[in-house]
């Protein structure tokens, strides 16, 4: 049960188990966010230097795709002094579903003069490392990923959504997509404006992820440009739609303790029945796919949710039986406790090893590793289909993106514009 179901009292808040996960939840109304959106037309970091059209046409048809959804995913405590924007695209013909190309993500990054001290302050520290013979300390990986307490514990920091228009005694009160008034910077290639300090940068979807480390960047050759077409050129989009977010809650799972008890019936069943019937429960659970449906309960109880958020966390497979799955499968984490709500997720995202555990293939761009960072559920068609007439619409039940764990492709005042991973698991239209 999430904070978009129902209204919940301070009384049941005991009831209900909280992890590092962000969901997204489609709104009409504003959510304070101008940047991140579900549907409707794509805006960039900078109008002046949109990205190659190429990037938005379907590798099927070759036709441009609508939107399906942009995100504002800046993440300074990873990357300091560089933008991010994260778009998906899918194609809406019914002769390219269930192919590879016909959803496609587009990762857009600026570099600032933010940027450019701190890779200056790395060499420098590099530098005076190389010339000392005492050894760096080992870092602590639950430490750097936890980054600060989560969002139970008692600590003033420990809510990475808190902000001061905030009431303590309502948790649903703040939007974490929330953006400061200071727009980003309309550059040029050929300019060299002033860049804004990283404080400065607004809060993001991203950013509310509790990260720490920062690896390092990488610039690539820009990807050959076609000129982005005008509105008339463009396919109908979707509708559009506000994004608000908070962190996954779940039900706390009891075991119930099982009262043994005495039943007398005078039409005892024989044993050749009872043997029968045995079988069928056997065969019956036999046939369950425990990863669909781990996906199904977990979904069930934030059943509004459109995005589930969590750089280099791990996504909820649909399936370990298709492509994506058996491609990623092997590198999920053992989940402990109940399977309805896929087990404790704090033990398993301790428990990440980096990109290269993932089994995301690594950046095409610039060799290095890729992470997870977002996942779209179903609920997202039902929103961007409210409008549609008939049952034929898009057919995945889940689309997850793996994006640069260096975040390459952007320069300082130029923005670059680097394709990602994207796995979609489509929608089995008839289970075993």
């Amino acid at each position: 049960m999430g904070p978009h179901d129902s209204d919940s009292s301070d009384e049941d808040t005991e009831d209900f188990t909280t992890t590092d996960i962000l969901l997204g939840y489609a709104s009409k109304e504003p959510t304070g966010d101008t940047i991140s959106q579900l549907g409707g037309s794509p805006t960039w970091l900078d109008p002046s230097q949109p990205p190659s059209a190429a990037l938005a046409r379907c590798k099927i048809c070759t036709d441009y795709m609508p939107l399906l959804i942009q995100l504002h995913g800046d993440l300074p405590e990873y990357f300091p002094g560089h933008e991010r924007r994260l778009h998906m695209f899918g194609c809406k013909r019914r002769t390219c579903r269930r192919k590879e190309g016909s959803i496609r993500a587009i990762r857009s990054v600026r570099g600032t003069d933010s940027s450019r001290n701190v890779k200056s302050k790395k060499a420098q520290k590099s530098s005076a490392e190389s010339r000392s013979p005492v050894a760096a300390p080992l870092q602590n990986l639950g430490s750097s990923i936890f980054g600060v307490a989560p969002p139970s514990a008692g600590s003033e920091n420990s809510n990475p959504f808190s902000s001061p228009a905030r009431s303590n005694n309502n948790p649903f009160s703040a939007n974490p997509f929330s953006t400061s008034s200071v727009s980003p910077p309309n550059t040029s290639i050929s300019s060299n404006p002033a860049a804004p300090e990283i404080s400065d940068l607004p809060d993001t979807f991203a950013q509310k992820a509790r990260l720490s480390s920062t690896p390092s960047t990488s610039v690539s050759p820009e990807t050959p440009p076609e000129p982005w077409p005008s509105g008339t050129d463009l396919p109908q989009p979707y509708p559009s739609y506000h994004l608000d977010a908070d962190y996954e809650t779940l039900d706390q799972v009891s075991e119930q303790p099982v009262h043994p008890t005495t039943m007398m019936d005078l039409d005892e069943p024989t044993s050749s029945s009872s043997a029968s019937a045995k079988e069928d429960t056997e065969t019956f659970e036999s046939t369950i796919d425990k990863t669909f449906q781990r996906f199904a309960d977990r979904l069930a109880q934030n059943p509004q949710q459109v995005l589930r958020y969590e750089f280099r966390g791990f996504p909820l497979l649909y399936s370990k039986t298709d492509a994506v799955g058996k491609l990623l499968a092997p590198h999920q984490p053992h989940f402990t406790g109940h399977d309805k709500n896929g087990g404790n997720h704090k033990v398993a995202v301790a428990q990440r090893a980096g990109s290269a555990a993932i089994g995301i293939p690594p950046c095409q761009n610039c060799g290095a590793g890729r992470v997870f960072e977002l996942q779209l559920t179903p609920q997202t068609i039902a929103e961007l289909e409210v409008d549609e007439v008939g049952l034929e619409g898009m057919e995945w039940g889940n689309v997850i993106l793996g994006v640069c764990s260096a975040d390459c492709g952007g320069e300082v005042g130029v923005v670059g514009y680097v394709e990602e991973w994207v796995g979609v698991q489509w929608e089995e239209r008839e289970r075993p």
